[in-house]
Formats: structure tokens, C-alpha cells, sequence
């Protein structure tokens, strides 16, 4: 099966872009005038991994009943039973949702990102609100198709970018539509991971261990042999079929202050100078570049350049930056009046410092980002969410459209956001979708 990619009219691609006010969101139950002591029916797919953590914020809410749990693992199964013994488990999550038709309201979507598209479509067809990591899918095309989903179905979707309702982004958003640094006309964004691989794929065939499900890990990937340690249940994020890469494993965190305080746009077009991957894995040491239009808080069109690994930002640009200061993990924006350091789960800090008379920061109260997800359930509109799905559709889409460069590098790579198509390449632009295994489609209602 192929995943289509819709595209966008006027009306859409305006919403999309923040400009427009969303549909009336719906749920299964008229949860803001119903009785206090109704609970959402919670359901998780995906156990291990992030999706402990997961489970952990989404069930311990005083609204939210944990009844069901899928995951094609299970060793993390057992342990959830031991810890919440009441809940009944599962090792397809198509099951899980066909039983939970009338009952589930909720669910999560914790797994490798292949199975991002198919499982939050699925679920949102069937009448689930969705709290779903990022990134939001493994494929523009998808991410199209979450968002109109989520449209057509009147369904709330959070991405999981936690760090999106923490006070340190939320702070760096203020301190960027503020101008303290004037209007920005250079950007940097950092990551000292390297979710890479530069071997070729071991040709190796080991025994499927006894409590793993290796045809439902695979999913819509394409049918292979299970190897040792190489893609279950971590390194799935080093190779094309099931992962993202680092920038798709971790751009979503740390462009997201940036992004959203730029109020930035899609990109004009995009290009990498990174060592092109092999066709198994991503590669290491990434370094792409974007040109995005000008906004009122940009000194024209803005270049945004992401590096990780050991690819770092020039000397030019850092050295006014104190050896004191950490930014392994962050964002470094170059305005007309200094610099303005934002650290992934840390304070922004501003250069040259100032005295903090000179600067107000705004008074912040603390949300939960699960928390926020389960309240906008509850009260029907998804207003107080930091990662909605129109924000986490348009923040994925340029991130995937930088791992396409990496597979064309250096070309430039022009982008069409309206018709969600790359029309100078047309082997790039193929990469916009995927095709599903068969015997593997979105759930229907």
C-alpha cells in the first residue's frame, strides 16, 4: 500500500501555517459536562523504551483510566503487568484497537517511527485522540496525512516533544519575538549525537528471540531478517527503514524554540554537505542547510544550518561564546545585537550578558506537557497545546526534507510546500512517500 500524499489547498496551507483558527475538536464522550468521576479510557502502544515514560505521565493523570497495552516485545509487557496489573496486554496493536473500538479515548504512540503514520491514522480513524512521539511520522506524505486526519476526524494530536512546554523553551520563544538581539540574521542548531551508521548491512540471519513478535516490529518496513542487536531494541535509529537518523531522532526537540519564536515558515529549498548514507543506514556527522523566508523577527530570509556529531558551527560564530557555556544540545542565533544561546533543557543565555535588571524574563507556569494533552481532551479544544498537530506537521515535514538532502547531497533541493513536492528532483522527490508491506493499511471506521 501506498501512503498518498495529500496536498494542500489555500485554506489548509494557511491553517498550517498558524494563521487560521482550527476546526472544533470532538470526543467520544462529552467529557467537559459529564460526571467528575468519568475517566478517559487510556490505551499505549509501544511499552518500552520512551514509552515507559510515557505511560508513566499519562496514567498517573487523576482524568485517565490505563486499560490496555500493546507492544510486540514481551519482556516490557510482563513488566507492566507487574507494575499496573490491571491492565490487559497485547502484541498487535490493530487487535488492541479493534477491541477498544467503543471504549478507548485515548491513546499513545511510543515505537519505532516507521510505525508513527499507520498507527496514529489508524487510531484517529477509529475515534482515538492521539499523544503521539515524535517525530510526528517517518515520511512527509504521512505527516500530510496525520494532520488532515486529525482535521477530518476532529481528533487532538500532541507530538511529543516534552522540552516544548518546558519553561526553558518557552522562555527562549519570548526572548526571540522580543528582538533582545535585534532582528536574527544567522542560525545554528547543534546536536552532540550521532544516530549514524557508515557499515554496510552485516549479512547475518540470528534466531528471532522467543518473546519478540519480529513480523509486527517490521510492520510496513520492508520483510528482513532479524539480526542481533542491529535494529531491537535501540539501534533501529540508525537505519532507513525504521529510524530518522539524528535529525529526525532529535530535531524536533531542538529546533523547536527556534522555529517557534522565529514564527519561521517552509523552507524555500534545503541542501546537505553530509556524506551521502549508504542505502541501509544514516549517516554520521550531518550537517544540512535550509533557506526560510523572512518573518518580522528575521533581517530578510533566514539560512538555518543544523550540524551534530562532530560537525560544529564556525569559529567565527562561537568564540564570543564562554568556554563556561555548554551548548552540546541547543540552537545559537546570530541577531544584529549580540547572540542568544538557547541549551536543549536548559536556560537560554544571552551575549554579551546583561545585568538582570536589563532583561524581564516572563513569569511561567509550569505544564505538564501529558498533562496538557489529557486537559484538551477533556475540555474538547486542543487551545494551551505547544506541540498540536499543525505545528508538529509543518516542524516534521522540514526536518524529514533535510534527511532527503542528505541522500542527494550537496544538490540544493527546492521545496514546494503547497503541493508538497520537490519539483527540480524528481528522485528526491519520490522520497516524499512510502509504500506499505503488504498485508499492511491503515485501519478503517
Amino acid at each position: 500500500m501506498m501512503c498518498a500524499v495529500p496536498s494542500m489547498n489555500r485554506r489548509k496551507f494557511i491553517a498550517s501555517s498558524g494563521l487560521a483558527v482550527s476546526a472544533p475538536f470532538v470526543s467520544r464522550h462529552s467529557w467537559a459536562a459529564g460526571s467528575p468521576m468519568q475517566k478517559l479510557q487510556y490505551a499505549a502502544m509501544g511499552i518500552g523504551g520512551r514509552g515507559t515514560a510515557d505511560i508513566k505521565a499519562l496514567a498517573g493523570h487523576s482524568k485517565v483510566k490505563f486499560v490496555a497495552a500493546a507492544d510486540v516485545d514481551s519482556g516490557p509487557a510482563k513488566k507492566l503487568k507487574a507494575n499496573y496489573p490491571g491492565t490487559k496486554t497485547y502484541s498487535d496493536w490493530r487487535q488492541m484497537l479493534q477491541d477498544g473500538r467503543e471504549s478507548i479515548d485515548i491513546v499513545s504512540i511510543s515505537t519505532p517511527d516507521h510505525m508513527h503514520g499507520i498507527m496514529g491514522l489508524s487510531a484517529m480513524n477509529l475515534g482515538k485522540h492521539v499523544y503521539l512521539q515524535k517525530p510526528l511520522a517517518q515520511n512527509i506524505g504521512e505527516c500530510r496525512a496525520l494532520r488532515q486526519s486529525a482535521e477530518r476526524n476532529g481528533k487532538i494530536v500532541q507530538m511529543g516533544t516534552q522540552g516544548a512546554s518546558s519553561k526553558h523553551d518557552r522562555t527562549a520563544v519570548d526572548l526571540i519575538r522580543r528582538q533582545l538581539i535585534g532582528k536574527v540574521t544567522e542560525a545554528w542548531v547543534i546536536c552532540g549525537k550521532s544516530w549514524g551508521d557508515l557499515k554496510p548491512l552485516p549479512n547475518q540471519q540470528d534466531p528471532v528471540p522467543a518473546d519478540l513478535n519480529w513480523e509486527g516490529w517490521l510492520g510496513v518496513g520492508e520483510k528482513r531478517p532479524f539480526i542481533e542487536g542491529y535494529y531491537h531494541p535501540k539501534n533501529w535509529r540508525r537505519r532507513q527503514g525504521f529510524g530518522t537518523g539524528t535529525l529526525g531522532d532529535m530535531g524536533c526537540h531542538i529546533f523547536n524554540a527556534m522555529y517557534r519564536g522565529l514564527e519561521l515558515t517552509a523552507p524555500r529549498k534545503v541542501r546537505s554537505k553530509t556524506r551521502i548514507p549508504n542505502q541501509h543506514n544514516w549517516t554520521t556527522n550531518e550537517r544540512v542547510e535550509y533557506l526560510f523566508p523572512a518573518t518580522r523577527h528575521t533581517d530578510g530570509d533566514l539560512t538555518v544550518n543544523w550540524v551534530s556529531g562532530r560537525e560544529r558551527p564556525p569559529k567565527a560564530l562561537t568564540a564570543a561564546i564562554p568556554e563556561s557555556i555548554k551548548y552540546r544540545f541547543g540552537c545559537v542565533l546570530k541577531g544584529e545585537a549580540g547572540l542568544l544561546v538557547l541549551r536543549h533543557g536548559n536556560s537560554p543565555i544571552l551575549l554579551p550578558t546583561r545585568k538582570s535588571s536589563e532583561v524581564t524574563l516572563p513569569e511561567l507556569n509550569p505544564i505538564g506537557h501529558h498533562d496538557a494533552f489529557v486537559n484538551a481532551v477533556l475540555k474538547g479544544e486542543q487551545k494551551g497545546l505547544l506541540s498540536p498537530i499543525e505545528f508538529a506537521a509543518d516542524l516534521t515535514e522540514f526536518i524529514l526534507l533535510g534527511n532527503i538532502a542528505m541522500q542527494h547531497s550537496p544538490r540544493w533541493l527546492e521545496w514546494d510546500a503547497m503541493k508538497a513536492t520537490i519539483p527540480n528532483d524528481k528522485q528526491a522527490n519520490q522520497q516524499i512517500h512510502r509504500a506499505y508491506r503488504d498485508g499492511w493499511s491503515v485501519l478503517q471506521s
